[in-house]
């Protein structure tokens, strides 16, 4: 055995949402794994392009805020804040300028517009970005990012922007999978998805790229089709963040990971952290991974390895109510009892 066997561990968790931000998450989850016995752990809030991207991004790196007041997605005007990292790079979260928490609980999905996330990319620009990165999940919006491309007066103007997906929705099915969930109804999903059809063709006359053909163009309401269209790229939510936080390099240091995030369900292992987080585990050949989730769907518990170590908030509470109160005292419990399962094989569990 090495001098310090399996000593050194990773807290790398998405946001609990409802109960705790990823930071928080991560910081939880590192105190357990301490309390455990590991000497030295990192803790690396994650995020896959959604909500949370910000946070995340900055508690990995560092860097700083900036705010701007922006057209909110019904028009009001809205205080939105995006980042600049050490590096020089903007992260925007489109949520923050257009996002369905904005909406005060009534959304208007046929007026909803991106107006302001562009007018957050064009702020990024003027005070000196060169290198976006655009977290395009939450959003309110339906409208294929027509209000920020006309805000960007329908040009990027040379900047290296990076749209970061959370799903590979086609540009043409982005009402119809998300239309309900922003208040659409049956005949205002029909209108979207007509509308959505004939912004395509304008996309492809206007710039020669057809959003229909490219997987991830219907995220946010096809804002990542529009931003395709003005010469953005778009990757993987997960992938993105994880090389801007710099996951590659600590995998390679530690013995177990543990991620998580609030409910674990089967698009959990599609593209989102604890997926994301298991697969470049995995291929970095760490030795144990655990995963903490605050519920989990029925239909995910089959997804799950036999060799991950695996805990659930709710079976420590009383009810999920109880389990979101106390989210991080037993998050860090959990993590806890992971980390001592590594330390103690006696003690039982996968890995």
């Amino acid at each position: 055995m090495s001098e310090r066997p399996e000593r050194a561990a990773l807290a790398c968790p998405d946001k609990f949402r409802g109960s705790l931000t990823a930071p928080e998450a991560a910081r939880a989850t590192a105190a357990g794994l301490q309390r455990a016995g590991f000497t030295s752990v990192h803790a690396l809030p994650l995020a896959d392009g959604g909500e949370g991207t910000l946070d995340a991004l900055l508690a990995a790196r560092g860097g700083r805020r900036r705010s701007v007041r922006v057209t909110g997605p019904l028009g009001d005007p809205v205080d939105a804040e995006y980042g600049v990292l050490p590096d020089g790079t903007a992260v925007i979260e489109m949520a923050q300028a257009s996002g369905l928490a904005l909406t005060g609980g009534t959304n208007f999905p046929l007026d909803a517009t991106t107006k302001g996330t562009g007018e957050l990319i064009a702020a990024a620009a003027r005070a000196g970005a060169e290198r976006l990165v655009v977290g395009v999940g939450g959003s309110a919006t339906t409208d294929g990012g027509l209000g920020a491309l006309e805000a960007l007066g329908w040009s990027l103007r040379g900047l290296d922007v990076t749209v970061a997906c959370d799903v590979t929705t086609p540009f043409l099915d982005a009402a119809r999978v998300f239309g309900p969930q922003k208040g659409a109804s049956a005949n205002e999903v029909e209108l979207l998805a007509r509308r959505l059809e004939r912004l395509a063709d304008d996309l492809k006359a206007r710039t020669g790229v057809d959003v229909t053909e490219v997987p991830g163009a219907g995220a946010a309401g096809g804002l990542a089709g529009g931003l395709l269209a003005a010469g953005a790229r778009l990757e993987s939510g997960f992938d993105v963040v994880a090389r801007a936080a710099g996951l590659d390099e600590v995998l390679d240091a530690v013995d177990l990971v543990v991620t998580g995030e609030g409910r674990l369900d089967r698009a959990s292992f599609e593209g989102k952290v604890v997926g994301g987080v298991t697969r470049w585990a995995r291929a970095a050949g760490v030795a144990h991974l655990g995963i903490v989730c605050g519920s989990i769907e029925d239909s995910a518990r089959g997804l799950i390895p036999p060799d991950v170590l695996f805990d659930t908030l709710t079976d420590r509470a009383f009810d999920e109510a109880d389990a979101q109160a106390r989210a991080a005292l037993l998050l860090e419990e959990a993590a806890f009892e992971i980390g001592r399962r590594v330390i103690d094989p006696a003690l039982g569990g996968g890995g």
